[in-house]
């Protein structure tokens, strides 16, 4: 049994030190951040060195009572969460047909369709964005065709560029397959026998899915949406590319202010609270398995 444990302790220890190092450690360095002051010329204050060789280092609370001080960066979190809400519902209601088609596939089309979701991954990730900005474009077929029927029916003009619309279409796109691998494999352990007998006692398509699929396969819609909502709500290349000034994001605002404003302090104190969210997302997400399984 000693051994055993000592296998277990050797066997947890290299990714408890990965998470130590790059997610403990940066965390807490960014926590201690968001109460700084910002220098003169961006970035962190400097400590002072007083007479007697002691260091002096100045904290504050100014950077936090900044956010709460007005709505426009509550908003921003808002309007985030919502993006991330509605790409995780459509991706949810785009992936769960097509995994059910490709679990319940013969072995001989099974890979084919597995290697057609992953087959988007192939290609590097802004060149897939920049394909929709020419999807997209004002002078796009798109955009001329859904005008053209705009305008038979004496309807103005639309653009699709640098709209929510085309951010939530480009999140979905991009983050489609975080949903559908999840659920093929969860829906491909299914036994078919369950649907079988339930099938014999009288219950319909619909009931069959909600009383037995359905359940069954709330693991894989937990994963998958936990997959898809924390990267959307953090994203800031597609909202940059696509959605302009209008579907700006929280992701946008904190490079904002690493990059370009150079005020460490407060996006440490915007990056806090999207870590947190992101950290509640999934210890709910690990709540409600546990509670299904306990159930179970």
């Amino acid at each position: 049994m000693q051994g055993k444990a000592w296998s277990k302790y050797l066997l947890s220890l290299p990714p408890l030190t990965y998470l130590l190092v790059f997610f403990a450690v940066p965390t807490f360095i960014m926590l201690f951040a968001s109460f700084r002051y910002a220098g003169e010329y961006g970035g962190l204050a400097p400590w002072y060195l007083h007479e007697h060789g002691r260091l002096s280092l100045e904290l504050t609370l100014e950077n936090w009572q900044r956010l709460v001080g007005t709505d426009i960066y509550l908003r921003l979190f808002a309007k985030s969460i919502s993006y991330a809400v509605i790409t995780t519902v459509l991706c949810l209601v785009m992936a769960f047909p097509l995994a059910l088609v490709i679990a319940r596939s013969g072995h001989r089309y099974r890979d084919l369709l597995l290697l057609l979701v992953i087959l988007p991954f192939w290609s590097n990730f802004l060149v897939r964005i920049y394909a929709w900005m020419i999807i997209f474009s004002p002078v796009g077929a798109l955009t001329r065709m859904i005008n053209a029927l705009l305008d038979l029916v004496g309807a103005g003009p639309i653009t699709l560029m640098y709209s929510p619309t085309a951010v939530i279409v480009c999140l979905v796109y991009v983050h489609l397959p975080f949903m559908v691998l999840p659920l093929y494999a969860n829906l491909e352990k299914h036994d078919p026998a369950l649907l079988d007998a339930a099938q014999d006692l009288g219950a319909g398509q619909w009931r069959r899915f909600w009383l037995i699929t359905w359940p069954l396969a709330l693991p894989g819609i937990t994963a998958g949406s936990i997959l898809v909502f924390i990267p959307v709500l953090g994203m800031f290349a597609v909202p940059d590319l696509l959605g302009g000034t209008t579907g700006i994001m929280i992701g946008n605002v904190i490079k904002q202010q690493f990059m370009e404003s150079r005020d460490w302090p407060f996006g440490s104190v915007l990056s806090m609270v999207l870590t947190a969210t992101a950290v509640a997302v999934v210890l709910l997400g690990v709540r409600l398995g546990q509670g299904r399984k306990g159930r179970g």
